[in-house]
């Protein structure tokens, strides 16, 4: 058994197989579209750094630490509170997409027909 059938059977959900009688093309469509999606996570990664900077400035602590009070229950529920956990979710969701992104850019093949 080759590599490549020891790879689809371990995880046949996560190939996509894309034949084109112009490949480089729609190599190229793919690069730029998920270039593009990756600036759009990347200036939102960058907002919400800023806004979570706010937040830290304006309560002097990290949002590390504040995500440990405010989950265990040692903070009062605020406006300013729900929305600074919010970001700091925001946060992780745009860096696993981030991180999702990189990979798939990284393995794209497309094959002649």
């Amino acid at each position: 058994m080759t590599i490549k059938e020891q790879l689809i059977i371990a995880n046949p959900t996560n190939i996509l197989k894309l034949r084109s009688s112009h490949p480089e093309s729609l190599k190229e469509m793919i690069e730029i579209d998920l270039a593009k999606r990756m600036q759009d996570i990347e200036a939102g990664i960058q907002r919400t750094c800023d806004r979570l900077k706010q937040f830290e400035d304006r309560y002097q602590r990290s949002t590390e630490n504040f995500v440990h009070l405010f989950t265990s229950d040692q903070l009062q529920h605020s406006l300013d509170f729900d929305e600074w956990l919010g970001e700091a979710w925001m946060l992780e969701k745009l860096q696993e997409k981030q991180a999702i992104l990189k990979e798939k850019n990284q393995s794209i093949n497309v094959s002649p027909p």
